[in-house]
This record gives structure tokens, C-alpha cells and sequence, in this order.
């Protein structure tokens, strides 16, 4: 079959059962990961044998891999991570270092392998899954609270370890080829360099390259430079030897405190997810079920122990940072599960011959059935965990880096509109696609990120689920009443509040799901009238009369024009002739 066709049919397969099998997961409460290593295996050469060239497949999708650490890099602005620097260094530090040795322990005591394949095999497994336990904190609407910054934060350095995990299993390698690479120090040297000359790139060239695209309008051109940056990034470090996934982080980091931030995550997340799902798939193709099947109660058992050891490890380490016991408990149960990155350092550790292909599948296997313990587990330990575990006037306000409004356009209006919910200590963020306006902006102090706040996907990038109110200051008549029904059924919990350009655009809004919808000009033609109408010689009362009447007269039309949807309708409430003061 020629090679196109063949990767037609191949996607065409693959596209189609995971679709089936993500679907049954996600319905039964599974998640979609455990969708997808299951759809790898059923499609793949172990059952029905429709697809296979798992190890091409993976190749290509590591891409996954790369760009979710891209996105993790672009959630850590410096204030943030700053903020969280407790957290990272001390619950991530001796989360991985005493579950990687005491999984390796375990791993080292009860089977005949050696202590180097134990280490090569524990530590990996003490990573839990980013893929699985975001997603589960961003349904839960937990992410951005103390609870989730504290999972985050364990993920981060996980994520983080990755680079030294390696950098140890090398050192381990029993593999010729790999000891004829660069030593320790000097792959040390590579990585700040690589560091170093990624961050001034991304000051020097990445931030201007966006700038001129976002001045040009070209939106096409956004997604391209910025799978451009990651994969350049990547390249980089794969040409020094280094881990492409370092590589997209620093690039995501460099990138964070700026103004295409959301922009970028609502760009590059389509393709993050395609990948992810397709690495997943190729997991699933490349497991032995063959040696998964001589040994399941081998696999039962290390899953069991895997879980019992992180959860019990993550929970009293949680303990000893002065979490609420049930809150340990649950972060303990979140993380317990192996996670995706134990696969890529399971094919390390294969390479560097420290383990067999046969021992990678079946501890792959163990992963796959800890992932799938964590929706249960999480289940049948709500209630109980819950019971006392919101207690008034112990929940934080919100976080620096959270925000209980969006505002879309920081022209004059969403300007003002800011700095009042500013000054009322509502944290803000604000979007907008006017380059100009984003540096003059910066030039006082405010931050404005750069996108189309009209796009849902951005919106949720920018925090939207999270979100109390929705603020649409744009100039013109962009919103439309479609618009603001899709954003309603998306962000039910925000409040929606549209800048409505005319009288037209405010009776077409006006029966929307929006809190309000307030005319642009109306309250400063208002306030000039008052102003002349005082200059004239008129008394407070006289003045005071006059706006009543109008305002009175303006609303009843308004009513009347909604109910019918004709804007010429009761066209004799308007004051179109002088009227008696005492009238």
C-alpha cells in the first residue's frame, strides 16, 4: 500500500478508536488518558493487529510531550512562581526524592532485579500523572485554589526532575554508546548555556517576532511561530544532547510574563492535545500484553504498592507542611498514580539496557492500572474527605495570579471599567488585540495580555472557568447575541457584562443571558446636558425633572423596542420638541 494511504488508513483507525474508547472512559468517569492506552492496545499488533509501527508513532508523538511542557512554562510567570517557590522546593523536592526511593526500595525487595534497574524503574514511577490530574483539578474548579496550587506545584517539579531523572539513568547506562557521550559536568555546562541563550533569544527575537505578526493581523501566523518557538527550542536542546522537553519548558517561561501568553496557550493547546492523545495510543500499541498476561497478579501487586506508597508518602509529607489532614489525604490519592513521563525514562532505562523490553511493558502496565485506580479512588473518598474540609473563614481570597474578571478591550471604556474593580481589590485580566495600546499600557504599570477575547478557547486560557464576570468593553457592534449564549453555556458561573454600541446593538443584547448591557455614550451625554443645563441658569430641580423624563421616557421605548425587536418602534417617546418646565 503506498505510504499516504497508509497513514490515511492509519489515522482514519486510530482517530476513530480513540474517539470510541475516550468517549466510554469520560462517560464512565475514567478520564480520557486510560481511553487512550486502551484504544493503543485494542488497535494496535497484541489484539487486533490494525495498525502497527508503534515505535514511528511515538516518535512522532512525543511532540505531545514537548508542547505540554511548553504550556506548563507559560502557567509560570515570575510572580507566581515566586509566590509558589515553597511548595516547588519543598513539597516537590521530597515528594520525588523519598517516593522515587522508596518505590526503588520496594521494587529492589521483593523482585530479582538488580539495584540499578530498581532505581531505574522506582524513579520514574514516583512521577504522577500532569496529564490526568490538571484536567481533573480544572473540572473540579479546584485548580486555582491553595488545595490545587499545592498539586500544581508537586507536577511542577516533577516535570522539572525529569532532566536530572535522566541525566541518572545515563550515568547508570550499561550501554556502550551511551558511554561515549559528554561527561556529568560538561552536559551541566551545555544546559545553562542552552538556558542562557534560550532566554535571551526569546528577549531579543521570539518577543519581537510576535510583536510585528500581532501589528500585522496575520492570525494563521501566531500558530505557526509559536509551534515555530517550541520546536525550535527543542532542536536546540536535542542538537546539545540535552531533553527536548527542557527546551519547550524554557521556551514557555520565557514567553510567560508577556503579553501573547493566552494567545499562545489558545493556539498551541489543539495540538498538545492531539499529540498527547496520540502518544498515549502509541503506549497502548507498544504494551506486551503477552508478558502483561503471564504475570497479572505481578502487575496488581506493584500497582497497589505504587499507590500505597506515594499516597501514604504524599500525605504525610503533607501533614508535615500543615495541611488539613483531609486535605493531605486527597492531594495524597490525586498524585498517586505513576504518570506519562514514566514511559519516555522506562524507554531510557531500555536503552541504556538496564532493563528488559518485557520488564518496560509490564511496568508500563502498572502505570496504566494506576491511572486507572485514581477516578475510583477519588470517588469512593469524596464524602469522607470532604466532611470537614471547607471550613468558614479558613479559604483564601482570590490569588495574585487568578483573577474574578476578565475585561476584553482596554480601550477608554475597559480602562475605567479596571480601575474600578481595581480599586475595589477584584484581581483583573485584561485582553486585547491592539499591540499600541498593550505598550502604552505597560508604560504605566498595567498589563494587558494579547488575543481575541472574542474566541471561547482563549477566554478559557485567560481563566474564564474560574471567572466571576465577564467584562466586553470593544468598540463597535462585534458581540453578537449567538456570541453571548455560547459564552453563558461555556462559563455558566460568570457573570456577563457587554458594552453595547448603540441602541440597536442593546435591544439585539438585551435579551441575551448578559447581567447587563450598558449604551457607551449614554450616561456622558447625560452628564454634558446636566453640566450645560446648570450653566443655563437652571435649578437643581428643573434639572433633576429633565433627566427623570427622559430617562423615563427612554426606558419605556427601550421595553417596548425589545419586545418587538423593531428599533423604530414607539418612535413617539421620543422628545423631539421642547417641553414646558413644569410639565
Amino acid at each position: 500500500m503506498p505510504e499516504p494511504a497508509s497513514m490515511l488508513h492509519d489515522g482514519f483507525l486510530l482517530l476513530g478508536f480513540a474517539l470510541a474508547f475516550v468517549l466510554i472512559f469520560r462517560r464512565l468517569g475514567l478520564g480520557a488518558t486510560l481511553g487512550y492506552l486502551v484504544a493503543g492496545a485494542v488497535v494496535g499488533p497484541q489484539v487486533l493487529g490494525l495498525v502497527g509501527d508503534a515505535e514511528q508513532k511515538l516518535g512522532i508523538a512525543e511532540l505531545g510531550i514537548t508542547l505540554l511542557l511548553f504550556l506548563v512554562g507559560l502557567e509560570l510567570n515570575p510572580s507566581r512562581l515566586w509566590r509558589m517557590k515553597r511548595d516547588i522546593l519543598g513539597l516537590g523536592l521530597l515528594q520525588v526524592a523519598i517516593c522515587g526511593v522508596a518505590i526503588a526500595a520496594m521494587i529492589g525487595l521483593t523482585t530479582h532485579f538488580s539495584w540499578e534497574a530498581a532505581f531505574a524503574l522506582g524513579l520514574p514511577l514516583a512521577l504522577s500523572s500532569t496529564a490526568q490530574v490538571l484536567p481533573m483539578l480544572q473540572s473540579s474548579g479546584r485548580l486555582r485554589t491553595p488545595f490545587g496550587e499545592r498539586a500544581f506545584s508537586i507536577l511542577l517539579f516533577q516535570d522539572l526532575s525529569i532532566i536530572p531523572l535522566i541525566t541518572i539513568i545515563s550515568v547508570m547506562s550499561r550501554n556502550p554508546a551511551d558511554a561515549g557521550g559528554p561527561p556529568g559536568w560538561l552536559l551541566g555546562l551545555y544546559t545553562v548555556g542552552a538556558i542562557a541563550g534560550l532566554i535571551a533569544a526569546g528577549r531579543f527575537l521570539i518577543r519581537p517576532l510576535f510583536r510585528l505578526i500581532g501589528n500585522l493581523g496575520e492570525r494563521e501566523m501566531f500558530v505557526v511561530a509559536a509551534l515555530f518557538t517550541v520546536m525550535a527550542s527543542a532542536a536546540v536542546m536535542e542538537v546539545l544532547g540535552l531533553s527536548t522537553a527542557l527546551g519547550a519548558f524554557i521556551a514557555g517561561v520565557m514567553l510567560a510574563d508577556s503579553p501573547y501568553r493566552h494567545e499562545l496557550e489558545a493556539d498551541v493547546e489543539p495540538f498538545r492535545s492531539i499529540l498527547l492523545g496520540l502518544f498515549f495510543l502509541a503506549v497502548g500499541m507498544m504494551l506486551n500484553l503477552g508478558a502483561i498476561a503471564e504475570r497479572p497478579l505481578f502487575v496488581m501487586a506493584m500497582a497497589v504498592g505504587l499507590i500505597a506508597i506515594k499516597g501514604s508518602v504524599i500525605f504525610l509529607i503533607g501533614l508535615a507542611f500543615r495541611m488539613p489532614w483531609r486535605g493531605a489525604l486527597a492531594l495524597g490519592l490525586l498524585l498517586s498514580q505513576g504518570g506519562e513521563f514514566g514511559f519516555v525514562l522506562f524507554a531510557q532505562a531500555q536503552q541504556g539496557l538496564l532493563i528488559a523490553p518485557d520488564a518496560a511493558s509490564l511496568f508500563g502496565a502498572v502505570v496504566t492500572v494506576s491511572m486507572a485506580s485514581t477516578p475510583f479512588l477519588m470517588m469512593v473518598t469524596a464524602r469522607f474527605r470532604r466532611e470537614a474540609e471547607v471550613v468558614p473563614g479558613t479559604r483564601d481570597g482570590p490569588q495574585p495570579d487568578g483573577s474574578n474578571a476578565i475585561i476584553v478591550g482596554f480601550g477608554r471604556f475597559g480602562q475605567g471599567v479596571s480601575q474600578m474593580l481595581l480599586a475595589s481589590n477584584i484581581p483583573v485580566t485584561m485582553v486585547d488585540t491592539d499591540i499600541e495600546m498593550i505598550d502604552v499600557a505597560a508604560g504605566f504599570g498595567a498589563k494587558v495580555y494579547f488575543g481575541d477575547g472574542t474566541r471561547l478557547d482563549l477566554l478559557r486560557q485567560a481563566g474564564a472557568d474560574e471567572a466571576e464576570m465577564i467584562f466586553f468593553c470593544l468598540d463597535g457592534d462585534q458581540i453578537t447575541p449567538e456570541f453571548v449564549e455560547a459564552v453563558h453555556g461555556a462559563f455558566p458561573r460568570a457573570a456577563i457584562y457587554i458594552r453595547a454600541y448603540d441602541r440597536r446593538a442593546l435591544i439585539r443584547l438585551k435579551v441575551t443571558p448578559a447581567k447587563a448591557v450598558v449604551r457607551e455614550v449614554l450616561e456622558s451625554a447625560v452628564r454634558m446636558a446636566r453640566i450645560a443645563l446648570k450653566d443655563a441658569g437652571l435649578s437643581e430641580e428643573e434639572i433633576n425633572r429633565s433627566e427623570d423624563m427622559f430617562r423615563a421616557r427612554d426606558r419605556e421605548r427601550l421595553k417596548l423596542q425589545v419586545e418587538s425587536g423593531d428599533v423604530r418602534t414607539a418612535r413617539d417617546r421620543i422628545i423631539t420638541e421642547p417641553q414646558e418646565r413644569g410639565a
